[in-house]
Order: structure tokens, then C-alpha cells, then sequence
């Protein structure tokens, strides 16, 4: 009888972490995580795949989408080039103050920095009107209502940010209030 009441508890906090606003970082291996994956995103992709100096597409980005638009998206098109993966969800409030830093910081880096947000925890609908209001459209913004590229990079809390470097290889994972600090994280990753 105590295992019964002990379940729910456990699965309570865990699905807690997953939906709250999140408030702190912690270090991630993409490369422990799964390569399929389909989901969503706005905007076209930005670079192409050949453009990373062997050719070969990191592990790290070996995933597909869906823009919001309903285009297709690879992460492979970031090979190359340091990528911001932001995630996100529409109703979260720290996400919501993140949205204009993260657009300037896409806008001061374009063509030498990949921006793709990641949603999750909602749908399109949401995710649209969020990207409308929070004026994140300069850069693609995935849908990933099932979770796909969230589980890829073992995110359990929204607004928080990867960074990754030109061979995909991840520098950075966590939140940045407001996103605050996020151009200090590319400035070295540019050359």
C-alpha cells in the first residue's frame, strides 16, 4: 500500500520539473541521446550541411522538424557553424522575457551564428501567437509538441538555452535570465 501512495508522488515531481519555468542549469550530453526525431519550427533553414569542414553532420544535429509554417527542417543545415538551440514554451514567463534578447543576439550574429528556438509543452497555435508577440520570427522556431528534440538533449525545463560550436559540440547549457549573457557566449565561438 505505501508503494501506491509513493508512485503518484514521484511522478507528480517529475512531471513538476518538466512544466515549471525553469530556474537554474546543468550540463547535458547530446551525444548519449536518441538520432530520430520529427517536430516543428519557423523560418527556413539556415546554412547547409556541407558547410562543416569534414562534411560530416555532428551527432548533435541529427535531427528533423517541422517549421510552424510547416516546412521541413534538419538540424544538420547548422552544421558549420556555433547554433543557439533555445527552448521554450508559450506560456512561461521567464521564456517570454528571454524572446527579445535572444532576437537581438540573432540579428547581431546572423551568418555567423545559427538561433533556432525550440517550443515544447503546448501547441502551434500557442506557439505562434507567442512568436508574433514576442517578435522571434528572424529565426526558425520549432514546434516539438512530442518532446523529440527536447528528450534529444535531455531538457526537462523550459527557457534554457544550448550552445554549441562549430563542430557541434555543446559549450554551454542553461538559463539565462532574461537572456542575458547569451552574446558573451558566442563572442569566442566566432572568428
Amino acid at each position: 500500500m505505501r508503494a501506491r501512495s509513493f508512485f503518484p508522488a514521484v511522478l507528480a515531481a517529475g512531471l513538476l520539473t518538466v512544466t515549471g519555468c525553469g530556474s537554474g542549469g546543468r550540463s547535458t550530453s547530446p551525444d548519449d541521446a536518441g538520432t530520430d526525431g520529427s517536430t516543428t519550427a519557423t523560418a527556413s533553414a539556415p546554412a547547409s550541411a556541407d558547410s562543416s569542414p569534414s562534411g560530416a553532420v555532428p551527432e548533435a544535429l541529427r535531427f528533423t522538424g517541422t517549421t510552424l509554417d510547416g516546412e521541413p527542417f534538419d538540424g544538420a543545415t547548422l552544421a558549420g557553424k556555433p547554433a543557439v538551440l533555445w527552448f521554450w514554451a508559450p506560456w512561461c514567463p521567464k521564456c517570454k522575457a528571454q524572446g527579445p534578447e535572444t532576437a537581438k543576439v540573432a540579428a547581431e550574429f546572423k551568418g555567423k551564428v545559427n538561433v533556432v528556438g525550440v517550443a515544447g509543452l503546448d501547441q502551434p497555435e500557442a506557439m505562434k501567437k507567442f512568436v508574433s508577440s514576442t517578435k522571434i520570427d528572424g529565426f526558425p522556431n520549432l514546434s516539438d509538441e512530442p518532446g523529440t528534440i527536447w528528450k534529444k538533449f535531455e531538457i526537462t525545463e523550459q527557457s534554457t538555452y544550448i550552445v554549441l560550436d562549430k563542430d557541434g559540440k555543446t559549450v554551454f547549457t542553461g538559463v539565462l535570465p532574461g537572456g542575458k549573457g547569451l552574446s558573451d557566449k558566442l563572442d569566442g565561438l566566432v572568428g
